[in-house]
């Protein structure tokens, strides 16, 4: 159902960005480059984490790990990762197919600044074998995303 949600948000905010179903998985970044043909880094992966009381999804380029001190000055706590049954609720999508894209309920969407060192990104689409490309802005203009620096 997850994929489906993807592409039902898909159709109603940005009906030119196609979903790409891979015979491969590509529920890793290694695997999501290896399927779409581009670096690492150009995976957009998202990530769910919960700070205080709130859940929120960062995403960030492939190769980025989140910088513990950078999140805290940003978002004044710890971030905690989510395990994959919360993410599961929380987004309706599977580990290695998080995306911020047809969730079943807003959530805060934050773009790490390395996403800006592409003209395009891979991010997922719902499922462990689906995904889109399109530039970053794009992207975070469809999940009104706001630019953070949080990665190392």
């Amino acid at each position: 159902m997850s994929l489906e949600s993807v592409r039902a948000f898909l159709a109603a905010h940005a009906p030119d960005v196609e979903v790409l179903v891979t015979e491969t998985s590509s529920a890793t970044v290694a695997l999501a480059a290896a399927a779409h043909g581009v670096e690492p880094a150009q995976i957009a992966k998202t990530i769910c984490l919960r700070v205080g009381g709130e859940t929120m999804l960062i995403v960030a380029g492939g190769m980025s790990r989140l910088d513990n001190r950078k999140f805290k000055d940003r978002f004044g706590g710890k971030p905690r990762m989510l395990d994959a049954n919360e993410v599961l609720a929380a987004t309706s999508h599977p580990v290695g197919g998080v995306c911020p894209f047809g969730l079943p309920a807003p959530l805060p969407v934050y773009a790490d600044v390395s996403l800006r060192a592409f003209d395009e990104v891979v991010p997922a689409a719902g499922a462990t074998n689906a995904a889109v490309r399109l530039s970053p802005q794009r992207m975070t203009e469809i999940v009104n995303a706001e630019w953070v620096d949080v990665c190392q």
